[in-house]
This record gives structure tokens, C-alpha cells and sequence, in this order.
């Protein structure tokens, strides 16, 4: 497998994003690929730069085994489209702001959505949990799960 790098997307990098970041990382090291891909987040928005992820998704996440351990950055076009081989939003909205700062249609096929990788395909998009309750924080890992599953299985796919 080439070196894959992957770049999780959200409105503020304080929940979804930087919990696909730590459920993904924790796929690939049970896989025992962690040399062949990497993964970070970001935000569409600024607002929480250089903050931890929601005290209530790192909770979450933490009892079903998943570190949340990124800080919050605003997503960065000129750095990122160029670091990055995928760029993964998780709502539309996500995918049409990153389709708004792409500068060519090489940086536009970089796009895509987290649930295309889902394979029980409950939801079309990972709703955010920020103003609900706990069920929402859970339905959203659950949802990551699925997804991460799935993107490992395209990853080894399409590096053969």
C-alpha cells in the first residue's frame, strides 16, 4: 500500500472529526498498517483552534477504547490539499465549504464524504452531536465505526 494520508473534516474539529481521527487510528494500528497511513483534522471554522476535542466526545470515545487526542486547526486549502490524498467531510455542508476553497479538480477528487465508506449505510452524512445529549456523542461513534471499517477495506482496495 502506498503511503496514504487522510484529513477528517468538520464544522470546528471539536467532535466528529477528531473522533474519526482516533477511531481510524486505532483501525489501522490493529491492522498493523500505521507505517502506511496517517491522519489528522481540522475545521471548516477556526473557532476552537489549538483546543482540545469536546470533553463529552473524548468521554465517549474513551469507553469504547479510543483516545481522542488532537487539537483543534481550521482547515488550511493551500497546506492541506496539497499534504493530504483524501480529504473526508462528514455533512454536506462540510463537503460543500471544502468544495468552495479547492483551486483545481485534483484538489476537487480529493473530496468525499465519511458515510461513503459506511457499509450499513443507516445514514447518509454524521450528524453533529454538539448540542444534543449523550445518544447523539454515541450514535456518532457508531456511525465513525461503520465508516472507518469501510475505509480501510476501500484503502487496502485500492492499494493493490
Amino acid at each position: 500500500m502506498n503511503k496514504k494520508r487522510l484529513l477528517f473534516v468538520c464544522l470546528g474539529n471539536i467532535c466528529r472529526s477528531p473522533a474519526a481521527e482516533a477511531v481510524m487510528n486505532a483501525k489501522i494500528k490493529n491492522a498493523g498498517i500505521e507505517n502506511q497511513v496517517t491522519c489528522d483534522s481540522a475545521g471548516i471554522l477556526g473557532y476552537h483552534s489549538g483546543e482540545k476535542a469536546d470533553v463529552r466526545m473524548r468521554n465517549h470515545a474513551l469507553k469504547r477504547g479510543y483516545k481522542v487526542t488532537s487539537i483543534s486547526r481550521k482547515f488550511n486549502a493551500a497546506h492541506d490539499f496539497d499534504a493530504f490524498d483524501m480529504i473526508i467531510g462528514m455533512d454536506d455542508q462540510n463537503i460543500n465549504d471544502l468544495n468552495l476553497l479547492t483551486r483545481t479538480s485534483a484538489d476537487k477528487g480529493k473530496i468525499c464524504r465519511m458515510t461513503d465508506f459506511s457499509t450499513q449505510k443507516l445514514y447518509n452524512y454524521i450528524p453533529d452531536p454538539y448540542y444534543g445529549g449523550p445518544e447523539g456523542f454515541e450514535l456518532v461513534i457508531d456511525l465513525l465505526e461503520d465508516a472507518c471499517d469501510g475505509l480501510l477495506g476501500y484503502l487496502k482496495k485500492v492499494s493493490k
